[in-house]
């Protein structure tokens, strides 16, 4: 359990990989995380951001949430714009969001992947955060899955990055998304 940490019960915590110990070191140095738009969530105005470690990471490092930080605003640039070393980059004319973080925040204890191997975002509250044991216990469910995406759906209305006709009112089983899309692409 993660109680000690001091995050709002409330807090909308958008679950995200970060690729390799290079990108948590610009997080944790520089204060910012990119995410390419093609690939970004619907909603990236969260309070906070909670950094899945794959197995790009050593040893005891690897398949993990240790960090998050609080998300302080986001734009949209180019990866040229934010990795200026490497403009040469096959992407480096590509769009991503660039958000900005406060400080990153150790989690007392790690929360560990478990049957999950492979996770690129989610969204869920910072009471599971704080509560979880194993990120099983991070995804919303339940009777609160309707209030998590009212949220979403709100903040990001408030922050301007979505009018309401693109928004859906509730939010889509991913099963549903991955089968209609298996369907449209001919399979």
């Amino acid at each position: 359990m993660n109680q000690s940490v001091n995050l709002p019960d409330t807090s909308l915590v958008m679950v995200a990989l970060i690729p390799s110990p290079r990108d948590l070191d610009i997080a944790r140095l520089l204060g910012w995380y990119r995410i390419p738009l093609k690939t970004a969530p619907k909603v990236i105005a969260v309070d906070h951001v909670a950094f899945y470690q794959p197995s790009a990471f050593p040893g005891g490092d690897r398949m993990l949430i240790r960090w998050l930080a609080p998300i302080r605003g986001h734009e949209l640039t180019t990866r040229a714009e934010i990795l200026q070393d490497q403009k040469d980059h096959p992407r480096a004319r590509e769009e991503y969001f660039k958000l900005q973080l406060g400080q990153l925040i150790e989690l007392p204890h790690p929360i560990p992947a478990k049957d999950w191997k492979r996770i690129t975002f989610f969204y869920t509250t910072g009471e599971r955060v704080k509560l979880a044991e194993t990120i099983n216990d991070l995804p919303v469910h339940d009777e609160e899955r309707p209030v998590l995406w009212q949220a979403l759906r709100e903040r990001a209305l408030k922050s301007e990055e979505y009018r309401a006709e693109q928004l859906p009112e509730e939010m889509i089983d991913p099963a549903i998304l991955a089968l209609l899309s298996g369907l449209t692409n001919g399979l």
